[in-house]
């Protein structure tokens, strides 16, 4: 039996996507292994986001050679979709394959042992999202369910459209027995995954929506705990928040991406918010679910961003009641009208206000994590780690370790908290 490794960089839906590949390999008889083992052949499932993803791209594709100098290596993914030929290029690379291809990655295994192979296809062409019902995940406990593809948004700083094509959903049917499916073997928790997730449904005919399809699960009552991935400020409406409000099931954590807190910045970035709109959509979610942990991205350095421009961020970010950011200094990319524009920001100085922000969320963390000392969470206790305490999530998002026996795996129990730490709490089941 031949072992295969899988590395993903990047996103929930590249993370569902190699969940596929890992199930499809497995049904070929292949077996999987840690990507830190001696394997027959290394899978590495590519970013390309920043200018660091594609390096790191790089640097597992050297790994995978150095662990095993007779491995055949393939890559996909985003940095695939926009880089094969240079890709193609580095040594122990075998084969090179489109985020269109990697669905038939079982098929493009067999044919390995002959001459190098590079085959991606033009992902503007695709026109629809297969509905894949995976019966497994790595975790054994919440599962990701990718339901939407592609993005029609062209920020001017984004390469996503380029390499993952135009906004496309999954059927609404499909996507329900997903959901069914993973509940059916024993997932307590699904999460909604997309590239553009708010914009779920409306190339499908007849047209729908996220609203529609989340109502819909939980009509159906398929699943005890139901999260959303990333959500653009522009696709929360009040009757979402208005489901999110009375619904028992969806998890109180929510990602909206900023990008900046400059009305100037957004307009560049072709955002299409100012942000008072987004400062008004998360005063609605803390209204309609208190405790709520809601997070975001930034991005830094953005080309002519000042020093005013910044400290409006700085200020803006400071005054929401967030719980954590995700900082990126500006990388340009191929393509995007941002690689082009003139004011490209001194790298030193994106250093510095990537710092002050990181700086800032981790201030932002501790305070929301302190506001549940002595309070409950629902957690779903998710596995035991190495040092021997079980690991959990609550429903807000809140990494929790606890004492207790096998028994409470993949179920959901009240947790007091007591401690706060860097990253996660430390609680109790409470009696």
């Amino acid at each position: 039996m031949k072992k295969i490794a899988i590395s993903t960089l990047g996103c929930k839906t590249n993370q569902f996507e190699s969940a596929a590949m890992g199930e499809a390999v497995r049904k070929r008889g292949f077996q999987i292994v840690p990507f830190n083992d001696v394997a027959d052949i290394y899978i590495i499932n590519t970013c390309t986001v920043t200018a660091k993803t594609d390096a790191e791209s790089c640097r597992l594709i050297r790994r995978a050679q150095r662990q095993n100098a007779s491995a055949k290596i393939v890559v996909t993914g985003c940095y695939a979709q926009i880089a094969a030929e240079k890709i193609s290029r580095l040594p122990g690379v075998n084969l090179v394959l489109g985020n269109s291809e990697k669905k038939e990655i079982t098929d493009f295994l067999e044919e390995l042992d002959v001459a190098q192979k590079v085959v991606v296809s033009d992902i503007s062409l695709e026109k629809s999202a297969d509905g894949e019902i995976l019966e497994t995940f790595s975790e054994h406990t919440r599962a990701f369910l990718q339901v939407q593809n592609g993005c029609n948004e062209f920020c001017s700083y984004c390469i996503v459209p380029y390499v993952r094509g135009r906004s496309r959903s999954v059927a609404q049917e499909s996507a329900l027995e997903g959901v069914r499916t993973f509940a059916e073997k024993g997932f307590k928790e699904v999460v909604l995954t997309g590239i553009h997730l708010g914009a779920y449904g409306l190339d499908l005919d007849p047209q729908t929506s996220l609203l529609a399809l989340v109502a819909a699960i939980e009509k159906r009552t398929l699943v005890t705990r139901l999260r959303l991935g990333s959500l653009e400020p522009t696709d929360i409406s009040d009757k979402l928040i208005e489901l999110i409000s009375s619904s028992p099931i969806i998890c109180p954590h929510f990602h909206i991406p900023l990008q900046s807190g400059s009305d100037q910045v957004l307009s560049k970035m072709n955002r299409r918010y100012t942000s008072s709109f987004y400062g008004g959509i998360v005063d609605k979610l803390m209204a309609a679910a208190p405790g709520a942990c809601i997070g975001t991205d930034v991005i830094v350095g953005f080309p002519g961003e000042s020093e005013n421009d910044f400290e409006n961020t700085h200020s803006f970010l400071e005054a929401l009641p967030l719980a954590y950011f995700h900082v990126f200094p500006f990388s340009p990319r191929d393509k995007t009208p941002a690689a082009t524009m003139s004011e490209q920001v001194d790298p030193r100085v994106i250093k510095e206000r990537a710092k002050a922000l990181r700086k800032l969320s981790d201030l932002k963390k501790r305070i929301y994590f302190n506001s549940f000392l002595g309070q409950e969470l629902a957690v779903l206790v998710l596995n035991r780690e190495a040092g021997g305490k079980l690991k959990g999530l609550a429903r807000n998002y809140v990494p929790v370790i606890l004492d207790g026996g096998d028994s409470l795996l993949n179920t959901e129990v009240r947790v007091r908290v007591t401690e706060v730490m860097r990253d996660l709490v430390r609680g109790e089941v409470a009696g």
